[in-house]
């Protein structure tokens, strides 16, 4: 069908002269084009449909039936307007049509506003990493500043996001790109920059190792509006290649050069994020980036797979929350229902949205869930997903799986045997696919037989730095 990254679409067929509709979605991002049920007027076939915002352009096209040659209809590019009426007879029973409906173009990655919100010495540095176990001597100053820039939405709709950058301070040096995507987070204060939040403070670590390091926010958290799109692969991508774009303007005028080596980094749902921005980067940026090294740690590469088939289990996972919010974004973005409460359990259909908004704690909203997290869902909600290999809710997450391209770059899986946060097998599978479908240098690694998510990090994170510096000029 329709594969065009900056457009949406939506169908109708004309049958024994009647006139019926159903909503399709594009490649890899959610559509909010609605189109009416087509009429009949005079005998003629008349569309109509809406979006949000200004500055789409719209073209309807034809085929004779599904899955036919689609071809721009008489009069069928129509700009701006948001309708079309067809100039010739609905007598052809049988025909199908479609609208297209191209995002207006936006600056993505322009540079809004840059704050500088911390500096620090070596000396503290040592204090600090001594403090908080982190078995690394600092060799740069670090400065770390706030930057606000221009990004996509899910829908492809001009918004604002936000970044911390972390940079070495010594002159007469250049220096790497690397830009860190974080796990899980459920509230403001825990974004990269937000003041001293733990993920915020890993770019400080990697800054004074000679890293120019980017930790995106994401959608949702920082300076971005809306709810946090959690594991949407491909507004992940945008949002995270958009930072790398406004990290990379102002670091020249700010005495910061770069040596054009770039770096990927991510765990847990950054693991997810970094996959997403490495096929991002290599399918349609690969003349503006040159990936040198990707590590991906602990991520659900697999979603409509291993976490999907694990999520109905009745196993019980460490963090129910997780559920929680991939059900969220899949309400929001896919249309699975009209809101989250619809498809959950009483009394969970009440009590939990408000809990996943950005303001409450993990550990609040795991003491709202069940043990088994499937069990948030309605009976008859939980029985058709089972049931039906088909179900919107499976084609959402196969619609963010990262396992069906073929990366280019050097790439290193890391994950502990012992994960019972996002189950080892998503990496597993991962490189299998990989390796299969012709990539060469996909490495599997466990940095620590047996370890925890939690106990996971610091292993992963260590072992992903020291392949690095082999790699950095």
């Amino acid at each position: 069908m329709f594969r065009k990254r900056s457009s949406r679409w939506g169908l109708g067929v004309v049958l024994g002269g009647l006139v019926s509709f159903c909503p399709v979605q594009a490649e890899g991002l959610p559509s909010r084009l609605k189109v009416e049920l087509p009429k009949l007027e005079a005998g003629k076939v008349k569309l109509a449909w809406s979006v949000p915002g200004d500055g789409w352009s719209f073209r309807v096209e034809e085929s004779a039936a599904l899955g036919g040659t689609w071809a721009t209809v008489p009069g069928g590019e129509v700009g701006t307007v948001r309708n079309w009426l067809d100039s010739r007879s609905a007598d052809g029973d049988g025909r199908v049509f479609r609208v297209l409906a191209t995002a207006p173009q936006v600056p993505r990655g322009r540079l809004i506003s840059a704050e500088k919100t911390a500096g620090y010495t070596t000396g503290q540095l040592a204090f600090l990493f001594a403090f908080g176990g982190v078995p690394l001597t600092p060799k740069y100053n670090v400065d770390v500043y706030k930057l606000v820039y221009e990004t996509v939405d899910p829908w492809g709709l001009s918004t604002r996001a936000s970044a911390a950058v972390a940079v070495p301070r010594q002159s007469g040096k250049t220096w790497p790109l690397l830009s860190y995507q974080h796990g899980t987070i459920t509230t403001e204060a825990e974004a990269p920059s937000a003041g001293a939040s733990q993920e915020g403070l890993l770019g400080v670590v990697l800054a004074s190792s000679g890293y120019a390091s980017v930790l995106p926010d994401y959608l949702g958290f920082g300076e971005s509006p809306g709810l946090h799109p959690y594991h949407h692969a491909a507004s992940t991508a945008t949002c995270v290649v958009d930072a790398m774009r406004a990290a990379r303007t102002w670091c020249g005028p700010n005495s910061v050069p770069l040596n054009g080596q770039v770096f990927l980094a991510g765990y847990s749902q950054g693991g997810h994020a970094t996959m997403a921005v490495l096929r991002e980067l290599e399918s349609r940026h690969a003349g503006e980036f040159s990936v040198t090294a990707c590590a991906a740690m602990a991520g659900a590469y697999d979603l409509s797979g291993v976490t999907l088939n694990d999520a109905l289990s009745d196993r019980q996972p460490p963090n129910p929350y997780y559920f929680a919010f991939l059900l969220q974004t899949l309400v929001e973005l896919y249309g699975l229902a009209p809101t989250l409460g619809d498809i959950l359990a009483a009394p969970y259909n009440t009590t939990v949205p408000p809990l996943l908004t950005g303001n409450t704690s993990d550990s609040d909203i795991n003491a709202a869930l069940p043990a088994v997290p499937n069990r948030t869902l309605k009976p008859e909600y939980l029985a058709a997903v089972r049931a039906n290999p088909n179900h919107p809710l499976r084609r959402a997450l196969r619609d963010n799986d990262l396992t069906g391209f073929v990366p280019k770059s050097p790439l290193r899986l890391y994950h502990c045997s012992g994960d019972e946060d996002v189950i080892p097998a998503n990496s597993t599978v991962a490189r299998l696919r990989f390796v299969e479908a012709g990539a060469t240098g996909v490495q599997l690694i466990d940095p620590q037989a047996g370890a925890d998510h939690g106990d996971c990090v610091q292993p992963a994170l260590l072992a992903a730095k020291a392949w690095f510096d082999l790699l950095k000029q």
